[in-house]
């Protein structure tokens, strides 16, 4: 089944509407990403805001995820983690139950655990379930930092856990990674250089930018898997710019902006404490956006 969970992923946004989760809106945006050749979507990871919702909240979006792409070609990799590892269990079970293809577990933030507890957090998630598992290591988010001989030891002791979002933005880390365990499923977590780590043999990318421009970032990895490098650089290359401009502030207030901008949500509505972007980002936002065509939503 992991070998599935490979190709174009989106990081999905969470729409709220008058504070609340906007469902309907969640399942057209699903929509969206599917007739736009995504492979995988992403709920509940730092893109949607999984750290400002509710346990509740958190497992409604999976299960709207796994409604959507039911009888669809389109996977849902479940954003299933925590910095306390009975929570991060818990909703790992959930996702499993309602029927996610595999689960996405971020490093546990805040707490700063050693090497040994990090094996230790990840071996009892995907002891808890039967899906598989991907690692998720952002240390600029998190403040730790999954080391490679950890992901190894865990990728050789762990059945099901077969692969890792890579997003440390070192081209280094990914290269040490695949040397040390070719087998090992490598996904990029970072947009502005989905191509190279695709050069080097990563299988995918979890992609911010794919929020609004699913069609290139699908037709971006496809092209890098089929062995067309050129014309998946020369996409790499053309999403420079929005790229960079999705993190002119932290993720996701940007993409959120230009999902309203672009008229793929009806409210620009975040979770404090993150708020809307300065006016400056605003207008960095619009100009980067102006070089698209957006696809229309559902």
């Amino acid at each position: 089944m992991s070998q599935t969970i490979i190709g174009a992923m989106t990081a999905l946004i969470t729409p709220f509407k008058n504070g609340q989760l906007d469902e309907a809106k969640y399942a057209s945006l699903i929509q969206r990403q599917i007739d736009n050749g995504i492979d995988v979507v992403v709920p509940v990871g730092t893109t949607g805001e999984s750290a400002t919702l509710s346990h509740d909240e958190h497992k409604r979006c999976i299960e709207i995820a796994v409604e959507v792409c039911k009888d669809t070609n389109t996977k849902v990799l479940a954003g299933a983690g925590s910095n306390a590892t009975h929570e991060a269990i818990d909703i790992a079970k959930h996702a499993q139950k309602c029927g996610a293809d595999a689960l996405l577990s971020v490093t546990p933030y805040y707490n700063k655990p050693s090497q040994e507890g990090l094996y230790q957090h990840y071996k009892a998630i995907a002891n808890a379930v039967e899906i598989p598992v991907m690692l998720y290591n952002v240390p600029g988010r998190t403040s730790v930092d999954l080391k490679p001989a950890t992901v190894c030891r865990l990728f050789d002791d762990v059945e099901n856990i077969f692969a890792i979002k890579e997003a440390t933005g070192s081209m280094e880390r990914a290269v040490d990674l695949l040397a040390a365990r070719p087998e090992l499923t490598l996904i990029s977590g970072d947009d502005a250089i989905d191509y190279p780590l695709l050069a080097n043999g990563a299988k995918g990318v979890i992609s911010v930018t794919a929020n609004l421009l699913p069609n290139l970032k699908s037709e971006l990895v496809h092209s890098a898997l089929k062995g067309d490098l050129k014309h998946s650089k020369e996409i790499n290359d053309l999403l420079y710019p929005i790229n960079k401009a999705m993190f002119v502030e932290s993720n996701p207030i940007p993409v959120k902006a230009a999902m309203y901008i672009a008229g793929l949500i009806d409210t620009l509505e975040y979770r404090l404490p993150l708020t809307e972007p300065s006016s400056e980002s605003m207008k960095r936002i619009e100009e980067a956006m102006k070089n698209y065509e957006i696809p229309a939503g559902v």
